[in-house]
């Protein structure tokens, strides 16, 4: 009996062990009906296990130099430092090229004539021989010097136009070169000495031809410092530091644009000339020590395949933060992150990645509306700091207070981006911004001090918009056409301004061809903005492929989740 019963538990065990067996085994492909001992599970899990990716470049920057020692962070703020000169050359016009004020000579001041052109504001309207004068001499001023005060709008605004045509034609053949052949850092530095070097010979220029030319010369130099310095600034420090290096270069704008004021109260009375040899000087002085100090984007050297320059930079960093995480990373895990392929690093043209971004539907899609909304905003951010001189009699203390504006703006900016939506805030910005550009219109010119606090009201809010548009464009696409990108963002600002200096100088006469034009341009672009999607706290891709996976992850997050809620109730 005893063996009996064994015997029964003996084979119980087997079949109890060939059940479970059966049902760990996959799902056999013929099962025959009258089988009792195989077990076939009623439902099998759809769930695939994906394939481990390879670390991405964002990964490996990260893990050597996520800790951003006081030293590197010094750095790069330094490469901020770039945009201070960059604000110099964009509204050093404000004052070169600005309008003396005049009065009538001596015993001049009882003629009819000249009391009847004071009147209209018309000194060219005025006899020769000496009834009016101007009230500082004649060289402080390109207008008095070159006696363009009678030559129109078209001639008076030729010079700053020039300069902001350089900008748009350099910003289209110039970005590129950043992320395709020289790189972040040889591209600025060769930018701030071409720009520099304009400015000196700017100095020496016979009429107002010549001048015009080598405002030309110098806007062309200058069109991707600023794409170049807050690319490469970013890129060198981790992603905790990336905000705040963002923000210190809007500050060393700001500190570049009240210089601008205050440099030139100091030569009022000094010939135009010395404000462009003073500004342009200390600018070379400055990449000498660039060349020195900064390090190439360890991120570009590895999206071009020259992964030996790469680790070299790394370790470098790494050094500078009191870590030895480099020196441990072979040199083929970090060759798995450089994507020769998509930067074509062994024959890639210089506009091979605007071919990158036009092959992509999504990709064309952010930069036109990115683009839109940054024309707009361009124009008034231009425009605005040239039209002071309309608004109030002391042009040094009007540009002064424009300045300003860019310290809190430059504060606003970085507790937008930390705390709210990149999309949103552009919208709202840029229509409060053509609200109070559109009031200034409206308020009779008698009201000064109203006008100048409706134009100190919107050129805040067109700064910070201006400030996050940048961010925004960061990081709407990938670090191989990442500069590309944000410089054709910067050069739809700067078509934008190309346009400012002729409403300016319409809207002296007529405020509502100035501020009435930047109010409509300003509220309707920033509209694009809500076309685009949202960044804020998502990781920042590399390659156009990892953008679109990223991308797609992000749409498929939901459907995915309520697929995975029904498999539940069904189980």
């Amino acid at each position: 009996m005893q063996h009996g019963l064994y015997t029964f538990n003996l084979r119980a065990a087997k079949s109890k062990g060939q059940r479970t067996q059966a049902a760990r085994a996959p799902t056999p492909v013929s099962m025959s009906m009258d089988d009792d001992t195989t077990t076939t599970p009623l439902l099998t899990s759809h769930k695939v296990k994906p394939a481990k990716l390879p670390p991405s470049i964002d990964d490996m920057i990260e893990a050597c130099i996520g800790d951003t020692g006081a030293v590197q962070l010094l750095r790069a703020v330094f490469v901020a430092f770039a945009w201070a000169f960059d604000a110099q050359q964009v509204f050093i016009s404000v004052f070169t090229d600005a309008e003396p004020r005049w009065n009538c000579a001596g015993s001049a001041g009882g003629n009819s004539s000249c009391t009847l052109a004071a009147a209209a504001a018309a000194p060219c309207a005025l006899p020769g021989g000496g009834t009016w004068v101007w009230d500082r001499p004649a060289r402080t001023s390109v207008v008095s010097e070159w006696a363009l005060q009678c030559a129109g709008p078209a001639l008076v605004s030729l010079p700053a136009s020039s300069f902001f045509a350089g900008c748009l034609a350099g910003g289209f053949l110039l970005t590129t070169l950043a992320d395709s052949r020289l790189g972040r850092k040889k591209t600025l530095l060769a930018s701030l000495v071409s720009m520099s070097a304009a400015g000196v010979l700017t100095a020496l220029v016979p009429n107002v031809w010549a001048y015009a030319a080598l405002r030309f010369v110098s806007g062309f130099a200058r069109s991707v410092v600023g794409t170049c310095t807050l690319v490469l600034s970013t890129e060198l420090v981790g992603r905790r530091w990336r905000d705040v290096v963002s923000v210190a270069a809007f500050f060393c704008y700001a500190v570049g644009f009240l210089s601008l004021p205050a440099l030139a109260f100091a030569l009022r009375e000094a010939s135009w000339r010395s404000m462009y040899f003073w500004m342009s000087a200390p600018c070379l002085c400055y990449a000498a020590l660039l060349y020195f100090l900064a390090q190439e984007s360890p991120r570009w050297l590895l999206v071009r395949g020259r992964t030996q320059e790469a680790v070299e930079t790394l370790r470098q960093i790494s050094s500078l933060n009191g870590s030895s995480s480099t020196t441990t990373t072979s040199l083929s895990t970090l060759d798995a992150c450089s994507m020769r392929e998509e930067a074509g690093a062994s024959g890639g043209g210089v506009f091979d990645t605007l071919r990158m971004m036009s092959e992509r539907p999504w990709a064309n899609r952010r930069l036109a509306a990115i683009m839109v909304a940054a024309f707009g905003v361009g124009m008034v951010y231009f425009g605005m700091p040239l039209s002071v001189g309309s608004l109030g009699p002391n042009l040094y203390l009007s540009t002064t207070y424009n300045a300003l504006a860019e310290v809190p703006s430059a504060v606003l900016s970085w507790l937008l981006i930390a705390r709210a939506d990149r999309r949103a805030s552009v919208v709202a910005l840029a229509a409060s911004a053509g609200a109070c550009s559109l009031a200034c219109a409206a308020i009779p010119r008698g009201a000064g001090a109203a006008r100048m606090a409706a134009e100190l009201v919107s050129f805040f809010a067109t700064c910070t918009a201006y400030d996050l548009i940048l961010i925004y464009a960061i990081e709407l696409f990938p670090t191989s056409v990442r500069n590309s990108a944000v410089g054709l963002v910067r050069q739809a600002m700067v078509l934008g301004g190309v346009a400012a200096p002729v409403l300016v100088a319409l809207g002296r006469e007529r405020s509502i061809w100035s501020f009435g034009v930047f109010g409509l341009a300003i509220g309707g672009a920033g509209i694009f903005a809500a076309c685009l999607p949202e960044t804020r706290g998502k990781t920042m891709s590399d390659t156009m492929e990892e953008e679109e996976r990223n991308e797609a992850s992000c749409t498929s997050t939901t459907p995915m989740a309520k697929h995975s809620d029904s498999d539940r109730d069904l189980v």
